[in-house]
């Protein structure tokens, strides 16, 4: 037997639907937060940005957060973001005033395989065109204050009266363009004669893989900006000295290219409930979570904050919890882990064109990925629920067993179904996420020291989290340890730099891999964000476009109606 869709929506898209919803104005949202209309600053009718000075850490310490974070996904992932926009629609409709704080899309993915990444059926945020396309323009800005430190670098090493004498051959920093466009990886700029710069070996990264991006992300305030800004690694001089942004008076430019990008958006859910949306670093290689401001914003506005973090557990909650949470004294009350019947069927061994057909020996097979995620948020002292997003090819018999499997280890499993009935659809989670809360269990605690050994800290996320026998280290990642030492930069935090599609740091090793070791490549410095990057595999930080782009069923009309974003 199949669980029904409840609303008869299968034929429409999610653009479709965000359509026929009739938005209120954004000071209407404002005012179910008691914010003062005068204190918005206007993006339109149904957009705006937040002051910094409406963060409350008073308010803050006595708010309720709550993280959601999902197993090991496939490859159109498991739906964090519909059930995180879905729970905070029920927590509202059970009296509760909660708000949901999300993360910006990128323009690479909407138009690469996304299409679209503002939630789904009906939970969503609105305005979805604009969320999904160019929004306030904090990406503009990023990507702008970015390769404004290229173009100084460039310019420094150009110089002939203020060169800091830095060797082209160290510069770490790369330009960005927030686009998949796998052309501009490895580039050599400064071509065509000595006006146009001194040639060398250079690059692109996606926006969202931008430094800068993960430096707004941790921010606390525009001090705090500038102070990151300036701490960014530059690469070394001919005679060895590090090289900073601060070396090249880049940081305080930078901040005003920021200074609107900095402050949280507002905008609202289908149920016209507010949202926060603000920031946007990927998981797999950044930290995969909101801004530390957006975060803070929510939790000063509202009893309820919920939140989410990219990936899986082992990537973007296992970052939020020791490194956002660690910058922004955060501790989250519950963690609530997605999971979906095709995910479990995928881990189970079935391949990708069966992943809707029903298969009860595979879910059994595949729940050990999930027991795995559980396990490991219990380490950080969090209550777990696990909201199982419904789709139309699950069955009840399915279902049934993951509930009964969860309840076997102390853990509440609940349908959702955010995306077929909004709000209606999770009020059962809604309220399994407050009796959570309200049993004030959760103690929260980081896995770690930021200042034990930088490969102790390695290997405790590794075994501890994703099951690894151990860390290996090739010869670059060795001098990479060694150039962390020089430049005393051992006590960060870390953020691995690994597939999402696994446990381990190969992606073909589904579900809950044993007996492997994972390998460190190399490292990246991220001096100005706050953490050392250990790179696993061969990582993408410039995508490239599928085949048949998501961009080629796009279209605009005379009167400005879209189609095709979803």
């Amino acid at each position: 037997m199949y669980i029904r869709l409840t609303k008869n929506i299968t034929s429409m898209t999610d653009l479709d639907i965000a359509q026929k919803v009739t938005m209120q104005h954004i000071n209407d949202i404002a005012e179910k937060l008691a914010i003062d209309p005068n204190d918005l600053e206007h993006y339109g009718k149904y957009k705006a940005k937040l002051p910094l000075r409406l963060i409350n850490e008073n308010h803050i310490a006595k708010s309720n957060l709550i993280l959601v974070t999902a197993l090991t996904p496939t490859p159109a992932g498991e739906g964090k973001t519909t059930v995180s926009i879905g729970l905070n629609e029920g927590l509202n409709k059970i009296g509760k005033k909660s708000i949901v704080v999300l993360r910006e899309p990128s323009l690479g993915p909407v138009f690469g395989i996304k299409g679209g990444a503002a939630g789904g059926g009906y939970s969503q945020v609105v305005p979805m065109e604009d969320i999904n396309l160019h929004f306030t323009g904090d990406f503009a800005a990023i990507e702008k204050a970015n390769n404004l430190l290229s173009a100084l670098i460039d310019n420094n090493i150009q110089s002939k009266t203020r060169s800091l004498s830095i060797d082209p051959r160290t510069i770490t920093w790369k330009r960005v363009i927030d686009m998949n466009d796998r052309a501009l990886r490895d580039i050599t700029i400064g071509l065509g004669g000595t006006a146009n710069g001194i040639p060398r070996q250079d690059g692109f990264n996606i926006t969202a893989a931008s430094e800068v991006m993960a430096i707004i992300c941790m921010a606390k305030d525009i001090d705090d900006l500038k102070k990151k800004l300036g701490n960014i690694f530059v690469g070394y001089s001919f005679d060895r000295k590090p090289v900073y942004a601060r070396d090249l008076n880049a940081q305080n430019a930078m901040a005003l290219l920021l200074k609107d990008a900095i402050k949280p958006n507002l905008v609202q859910t289908l149920e016209h409930n507010p949202a926060i949306i603000h920031g946007g670093p990927f998981a797999n290689i950044a930290q995969g979570t909101n801004t530390i401001i957006a975060t803070k914003m929510g939790m000063s506005l509202a009893e309820y904050t919920v939140t989410e973090a990219g990936f899986g557990a082992d990537l973007g909650a296992e970052k939020f919890l020791d490194i956002k949470c660690g910058y922004a004294e955060l501790k989250p009350k519950v963690v609530v882990i997605v999971a979906t019947i095709r995910a479990l069927r995928h881990h189970g061994g079935s391949p990708q064109e069966e992943y809707n057909k029903p298969s009860l020996p595979r879910v059994k097979a595949g729940f050990s990925n999930l027991e795995k995620h559980l396990e490991n948020m219990a380490k950080f002292g969090l209550q777990r629920v696990v909201a199982i997003n419904n789709f139309y090819s699950d069955t009840e018999e399915e279902i049934n067993w993951v509930i009964k499997q969860c309840a076997s280890l102390g853990v509440k499993a609940v349908l959702s179904t955010g995306w077929a009935d909004g709000g209606n659809g999770t009020t059962d989670l809604a309220m399994a996420v407050v009796q959570e809360v309200e049993s004030d269990k959760s103690n929260f605690s980081p896995l770690y020291n930021w200042h034990l050994p930088v490969k102790e800290k390695i290997a405790t996320i590794a075994m501890e989290i994703y099951g690894a026998d151990g860390v290996d280290y090739t010869a670059d990642a060795e001098i990479g340890l060694r150039n962390i030492a020089k430049l005393g930069l051992e006590y960060l935090p870390i953020c691995m730099a690994k597939t999402q599609k696994s446990f381990s740091d190969n992606e073909k090793l589904i579900g809950t891999p044993k007996g492997f070791r994972i390998t460190v490549r190399e490292f990246e410095i991220a001096a100005g964000a706050g953490f050392l990057i250990p790179i696993l595999g061969t990582m993408m930080r410039m995508p490239g476009l599928p085949t048949i782009p998501a961009s080629e069923g796009m279209d605009i009309d005379n009167e400005g109606l879209i189609s095709g974003l979803s």
